[in-house]
């Protein structure tokens, strides 16, 4: 059985001391790629760092995440630019819009966005979407691009059944995590009926770890669990919904 997490920031302080043992427990779980996103100018040569140590294994995105997206978002976009010219990438992403932390920058968020989708269909790369309590703001972007044959995935997926409806019939696949395991996060129904060809399964480590580790700190092979949960709500078995999910990552990401 063979799986991908599509979403993990392995490469942040909080995986310092123990990060080789982290991906060597998700390796040694069937987890066989960790695709890792980006958050800003500064974490791009930490995570560049963590594919190097890992080739094969840990792939690396690139993008400004819109909690980055402040005054000096002119420069960021640059110097994240210049990486991409002499880098082979999986996706862009994280980007998006995010109205939870800090609305302040909406109006920067949403060029940023634009802008980085623009990218993506330039270099035929699927973006990755962070849109936390921002559905009707991420659809409105995504609108401009409809039959560009743009893809990616809503990353983290958080919105209503009607959400994920729009979502998949614009293109774009579910990335589910821990969430699904919690008692009452209500993920489960709309899962179930979204349809399994349409989801992709991320830790977002160290967030958003699956019970019964919720509330520590995520990791990679804690996606065997969520693998777990989705072959329950589909009444399949867990190496069925492993091929599935293996093979949408595959497709999405042209791994």
């Amino acid at each position: 059985m063979k799986l991908i997490d599509t979403h993990t920031h392995i490469y942040l302080p909080e995986f310092d001391n123990d990060r080789d043992e982290v991906i060597g427990r998700a390796v040694a779980n069937g987890i066989v790629k960790l695709l890792m996103p980006n958050i800003d100018a500064e974490s791009v040569g930490k995570m560049l760092g963590v594919e190097k140590k890992f080739p094969g294994i840990c792939h690396s995105m690139t993008g400004l995440h819109p909690t980055s997206v402040k005054e000096d978002f002119r420069s960021q976009l640059e110097q994240i630019k210049n990486l991409e010219e002499n880098h082979k990438f999986c996706a862009i992403g994280e980007i998006g819009i995010d109205m939870y932390w800090d609305k302040s920058f909406l109006e920067e968020q949403v060029t940023v966005f634009r802008e980085q989708v623009g990218t993506a269909l330039d270099r035929d790369l699927p973006v990755v979407i962070h849109s936390r309590e921002s559905f009707p703001e991420v659809f409105a972007v995504l609108e401009e691009f409809r039959g560009s044959g743009l893809k990616g995935v809503f990353h983290a997926f958080s919105g209503t059944e009607s959400d994920a409806e729009k979502a998949i019939e614009m293109g774009f696949m579910l990335g589910i995590g821990g969430p699904l395991t919690f008692k009452n996060s209500g993920l489960a129904a709309i899962v179930d009926a979204s349809g399994i060809e349409n989801i992709i399964l991320e830790t977002d480590s160290p967030y958003l770890a699956p019970v019964p580790h919720r509330g520590r700190r995520n990791e990679s092979s804690y996606i065997c669990i969520i693998n777990r949960k989705l072959a329950e709500i589909y009444g399949i078995s867990e190496e069925e919904s492993a091929a599935v999910t293996f093979a949408n990552s595959v497709r999405l990401f042209n791994l």
